[in-house]
């Protein structure tokens, strides 16, 4: 599975010089996306971080998808606990130069990787209901988070084939990101490294019945249709543990 970290010409910066310590695979993710003006994520995201721009305008992302064989090195997968639903809400964001991802929550369908996630990983995990069901070439997906009601529904598929895309598209900055930003609760940053190929990318069809995952008043601005949808049938990655920023 791991033989993909030969493969590093794509990346924007290079590999850690130290070990992996998880793997994992995304299955049938959605990118959703709306550009909003920058300053309406600043008093989101730690100061520390430049908000990252593509046509003058920042962009948030509802990202739904399944976390498959998730372990950390030299563990199996297990069934019961290595496979669960996952949904991002994200926008992109940069910091000595290097691109990455800022993600404002994490809804998840398995309580133990919520926990280990807020713990270990200084990340906004939730936990939440949720299911995936294939109907045909549609993926029906629900998520409700459990204590506060935040709200996903949408039925997407891809449409055509493999997109071809170039260094300066935007889904080149949209997705080939190869970390996070995240902070602690003493406000203390860090960057967590991943690996992965190019993004197989193609266009997506979809139909959001409900979305109340944005934060603050991105919920409204962002209550249309995204501007853009993509589609992702499968990605095995790799992940380091977080380093300090300085």
């Amino acid at each position: 599975m791991t033989g993909f970290l030969q493969e590093v010409a794509h990346r924007p910066f290079p590999l850690p010089a130290g070990p992996w310590i998880m793997r994992q695979s995304w299955r049938n993710l959605l990118f959703a996306h709306w550009p909003v003006p920058a300053e309406m994520l600043r008093d989101l995201i730690p100061a520390a971080l430049e908000i990252d721009t593509f046509d003058g305008y920042a962009w948030v992302a509802v990202v739904p998808f399944s976390m498959n064989d998730v372990c950390p090195r030299f563990v199996p997968s297990l069934p019961w606990i290595s496979n669960f639903l996952e949904l991002n809400v994200r926008t992109y964001v940069r910091k000595n130069s290097i691109p990455g991802v800022y993600f404002f929550s994490l809804d998840c369908s398995n309580p133990v990787a919520v926990y280990a996630a807020r713990q270990f990983f200084h990340l906004p995990y939730y936990d939440a209901q949720m299911s995936l069901q294939n109907l045909d070439s549609d993926i029906v997906y629900k998520s409700e988070r459990r204590k506060t009601g935040e709200k996903f529904e949408a039925i997407y598929c891809a449409e055509g084939s493999l997109m071809k895309t170039s260094t300066d598209s935007i889904e080149h900055f949209l997705t080939e990101r190869y970390c996070l930003y995240t902070a602690n609760p003493a406000g203390k940053l860090f960057r967590g490294v991943i690996h992965h190929v190019p993004w197989p990318l193609q266009k997506a069809n979809a139909e959001i019945r409900a979305n109340t995952m944005l934060p603050g008043a991105l919920r409204k601005r962002c209550e249309g249709a995204p501007e853009l949808l993509h589609f992702s049938k499968n990605i095995d990655t790799v992940e380091w543990y977080l380093d300090p920023v300085r």
